[in-house]
């Protein structure tokens, strides 16, 4: 019989993780921002996320995804963690206490 090597297409981990920002105990009366960049229907999606938070927290404001500037992806870590940078200086310009920055399957 002979043996087959597995190679996982996860690869290994090569950035060190980093803890996750602390969660906001509720989001009544606080403002959310939405971020896209293209990927995954979020014109259609994020309409219906935006309406489910509107059921759930009517005194959360959404500052929708077409407020702020289009950040297509980017393969390159340096560049994410710049636009990220934007991204967050943008968004407390605007107020915002939390981003939702994805969506999809």
């Amino acid at each position: 019989m002979e043996k087959l090597a597995v190679i996982s297409p996860a690869g290994v981990q090569v950035v060190e993780q980093k803890t996750l920002a602390p969660r906001l105990p509720d989001l009544a009366g606080k403002t959310v921002a939405e971020i896209w960049n293209g990927v995954f229907k979020g014109d259609e999606t994020f309409p219906v996320v935006r309406e489910m938070f509107r059921r759930h927290f009517p005194r959360t404001k959404i500052v929708p995804y077409t407020e702020f500037p289009f950040f297509p992806g980017d393969d390159r870590p340096h560049a994410q963690h710049e636009v990220a940078r934007q991204i967050a200086a943008l968004a407390k310009e605007k107020g915002c206490d939390a981003i939702i920055s994805g969506n999809g399957a």
